[in-house]
């Protein structure tokens, strides 16, 4: 019962923060595969490398002026499916049973041949889910979900979208190899369409547009992505971006609409100052832009309170006025007492740690891996070797200082709330292979893995390599 009460008054002091009767609107712009700094704003307000040299990204140190950067952003996963669905339902991967983006991970269709069997991770975000597209509407919006979907193959209207462009993936619509610019420019044409009409409804909205990968001459969901794509991507980003602002302004709802701004994982490779990068559970594969602004955010804000995509679904709901009790299994919390603070206060969780659980193969020569972080302190578990690394994020943000053997017993207290975690969400782990042959692994391993971005073994250096 106080919990509730509690929700129910931190709604109305958000209402009345916002000194409007009506609801506010909400629209998320979700990058692809974008990392802390692929863009000209820096993240950091203490740390001059937290923005990406050569880049220019106008838009996005617009909308980073109007409200408040989050230094401390994460996305729920190093890959794009769990992350979306992680973002949709405010609940984690792990507890979702969606850690990653297809069979592969270890798991392709022959014979496995890696040290540990992976789980068969859940590729359709189930229908019984209450996300934030049913929540909203259930509190009288309307719904839109523009752009790349790839949480299943089911339609975005059953996950409560009033309107999409369907269940796509990599490949938009028309199932390109590169469907950007093409698809960024028509998403962001269905968006402002859409606002103009709830408009003239006089309706309060949610629009989602998720952008598209640049995939390279191959296409393949970004595995042959370069610099020269990326540059393209986050360029059409900022440009459409630009496009939604003047829209807003426009239309007058720049007093009644919050516009956040983020990405799913980190980039593919370097992401320098921080180490490895998509599918690493590693800063560079977690750590994203987090921009948020609208009524009642001070302007040119930053954060160093850590907040999460799973945060967004209980954020949404309390600045909507949804008195309602959250679904169970939420994990996130409302973090409005920092946008209305000027970004300083706490974010009341279930739990206090936070939690990326990886089980797969893919980009990192740690293989499999879960990642927890409580304040300053990182821990890192790779299953193979049962290894535990440890950091101080806020002396070693490169994770170049693996802390594990100097102080055991926090690393064994993480470790131990790591486990308390995966049990309680009943979370799927990798198992031993027992016909596992290294003789006849070394040239199968699956993904990336033999390529780098990662080093085995603890000290100094025991991070990844860039």
């Amino acid at each position: 019962m106080k919990t509730l009460l509690s929700g129910c008054f931190g709604a109305l002091l958000s209402a009345s923060l916002l000194g409007a009767e009506k609801q506010p609107n909400f629209i998320l712009v979700l990058g692809e595969g974008a990392g802390w700094t692929s863009s000209s704003v820096q993240m950091d307000d203490r740390i001059p490398a937290s923005k990406g040299a050569g880049i220019k990204t106008p838009n996005l140190e617009r909308l980073a002026a109007a409200g408040m950067r989050f230094s401390d952003g994460y996305a729920a996963s190093p890959r794009c499916t769990p992350s979306r669905a992680a973002l949709f339902t405010g609940r984690s991967p792990a507890a979702l049973h969606m850690t990653f983006v297809g069979i592969g991970g270890g798991r392709g269709e022959g014979a496995v041949t890696t040290k540990l069997i992976t789980p068969h991770a859940l590729l359709e975000m189930p229908e019984t889910e209450t996300t934030i597209g049913k929540l909203l509407k259930r509190g009288g919006y309307a719904t839109a979900h523009f752009g790349k979907w790839h949480v299943g193959r089911e339609h975005p209207s059953k996950h409560g979208f009033d309107e999409s462009d369907g269940p796509t993936g990599n490949g938009g619509p028309e199932n390109v190899a590169n469907p950007n610019p093409k698809q960024a420019l028509a998403m962001t044409t269905h968006g402002i369409d859409f606002m103009e009409r709830q408009v003239k409804a006089g309706r309060p909205f949610y629009l989602q547009m998720s952008h598209y990968p640049s995939q390279g001459e191959r296409g393949g969901g970004g595995r042959n992505r370069g610099t020269d794509n990326q540059s393209e991507e986050i360029s059409t980003v900022d440009k459409t971006l630009g496009e939604v602002l003047d829209a807003v302004e426009r239309l007058g709802l720049k007093d009644s609409t919050y516009i956040i701004y983020t990405t799913d994982h980190g980039a593919p490779g370097r992401n320098p100052p921080l180490a490895g990068g998509k599918g690493t559970v590693w800063e560079g594969g977690l750590r994203v832009p987090f921009i948020v602004a609208g009524p009642g955010i001070k302007a040119g804000a930053c954060s160093h309170v850590r907040v999460s995509a799973t945060d967004l679904f209980p954020t949404f709901a309390e600045l909507a006025g949804i008195k309602a009790p959250l679904p169970k299994g939420v994990e996130g919390g409302s973090f409005v007492p920092l946008l209305m603070n000027g970004g300083t206060g706490t974010v009341k969780r279930p739990r206090e740690e936070f939690v990326v659980h990886f089980p797969h193969y893919d980009k990192d020569q740690i293989g499999p891996a879960s990642a927890l972080i409580l304040g300053n302190y990182k821990l890192i578990r790779a299953y193979e070797n049962s290894a535990l690394y440890l950091f101080d994020l806020s002396k070693d943000l490169g994770e170049r200082n693996d802390l594990a053997k100097q102080m055991p017993e926090k690393a064994s207290e993480l470790d131990q709330r790591l486990t308390d975690y995966l049990k309680a969400v009943n979370a799927q782990m990798p198992s031993p292979n027992p016909n596992y042959d290294p003789s006849q692994a070394a040239n199968t391993l699956p993904g990336e893995r033999r390529k780098g971005g990662g080093q085995r073994g603890g000290g100094k250096g025991g991070g990844p390599t860039q």
